[in-house]
């Protein structure tokens, strides 16, 4: 049994290498698609929105299709899309086609990332002990080697289509890999689950949470270059150092949160986390100097690493509704607050000042912090 478990938890952290490997393909091939379509900014814009309808539209059916289908069909059917629209991504030729192509691409990733949650929360439960950090942390892993394997096929002068065709093969790989381990059921003991729940109590709170921490994230990704640009005299070849500083510190927090919580529990690592996030954009904001600023960065990262991870646990373990159905919900609520992101900060930076919006974000993190204990336990079984 032991020899099972193990073999279902590497099925698991595959996945979700999987999920961030075929996330960051389409990243280096933005460009390409602009001027190969003769695209300006806001039809750009437009097209990019596609592909977060795509996942928005599709993550609150991705609970009933598991608790009907069980985790590993649809996994596999999710990979399978994901991979084979991936070419389209290089061979639109038109707007619209690209538009469509990118549509089905976010439907394709929104399936698999819910699917592969309900994986791990029903791994989790079944280990007994902290585990989702740790497959968050490949998630990230495999954000970092998409983007450079793609980057590298383009820079040795593969076309971009024959890129797309490489990444397809890799994911095929990853996801073949893990398909004979992956679970049948998504539940841990395969009674049958409603097909729909109506989002409610616990659920929402916590799907509140994830959007305020994805919110976070979303402005780190999209306006952290232009905050060190703008208000610090970074040089803008340098802007992007702020984001590295932030996925690179998440990425080692998320690597080590396993044990954390496993050791802290939960109530005090959430609250940890958040105090530090919060604190890392107050510093950001106030700092006088770009290092300053940098360090700022790297303490949001390392406080947001683990909160995602925890709430997710807390979706598994309440009981207003099933726990696949649950996690469909926070992630959907979760991932809105990546898509609004952009607007809401800008919206707020325009009326004030960047520098508001970020501590703002600060504020709301603190109340995440204040939150802890209302969604995590104080100590994770062991």
């Amino acid at each position: 049994m032991h020899l099972t478990g193990t073999l279902q938890q590497r099925a698991t952290r595959l996945v979700f290498f999987a999920a961030g490997l075929g996330m960051a393909a389409w990243a280096p091939l933005v460009p390409y698609a602009k001027s190969r379509l003769g695209l300006d900014e806001a039809t750009l814009g437009i097209l990019l929105l596609c592909l977060g309808a795509g996942s928005l539209c599709a993550m609150p059916f991705t609970g009933m299709l598991t608790a009907r289908f069980g985790c590993r069909k649809v996994i596999a059917g999710a990979g399978l899309l994901l991979t084979a629209i991936l070419p389209g991504l290089a061979l639109a030729a038109t707007p619209l086609q690209l538009g469509l192509v990118l549509l089905v691409f976010g439907a394709a990733m929104g399936t698999f990332d819910v699917a592969i949650n309900i994986q791990a929360v029903i791994i989790e439960k079944a280990n007994g002990g902290a585990m989702m950090s740790g497959f968050h942390a490949l998630f990230s892993v495999g954000g970092f080697a998409g983007a450079a394997c793609m980057a590298l096929l383009l820079w040795l002068g593969l076309t971009p289509a024959w890129s797309c065709v490489v990444m397809m093969l890799l994911l095929c790989g990853v996801l073949g890999a893990a398909q004979g381990h992956l679970l049948p059921t998504a539940s841990a003991s395969g009674e049958k689950t409603p097909l729909f729940v109506m989002p409610h109590g616990a659920v929402i709170f916590i799907g509140l949470l994830c959007f305020i921490v994805f919110l976070a994230e979303g402005a780190i990704l999209d306006w952290s270059a232009l905050f060190l640009t703008t208000t610090r005299g970074v040089e803008e070849a340098k802007g992007g150092l702020g984001y590295a500083a932030f996925a690179i510190a998440m990425t080692v927090g998320r690597f080590t949160g396993d044990k954390v919580v496993s050791r802290f529990g939960g109530k005090r690592v959430l609250t940890f986390g958040g105090l530090c996030a919060a604190a890392g954009f107050f510093l950001a904001v106030m700092a006088p100097h770009a290092s300053l600023a940098m360090l700022g960065f790297v303490l949001i990262g390392l406080g947001a690493a683990n909160i995602v991870p925890i709430l997710f646990t807390a979706a598994g373990n309440q009981h207003a509704m099933p726990a696949s159905l649950a996690v469909a919900a926070i992630t959907t609520i979760g991932y809105a607050g990546i898509l609004a992101g952009p607007a809401v900060i800008g919206f707020v930076a325009h009326a004030t000042s960047l520098n508001i919006a970020f501590a703002m974000l600060g504020a709301a993190l603190l109340l995440v912090a204040a939150s802890a204990r209302l969604v995590a336990p104080a100590k994770q079984a062991s």
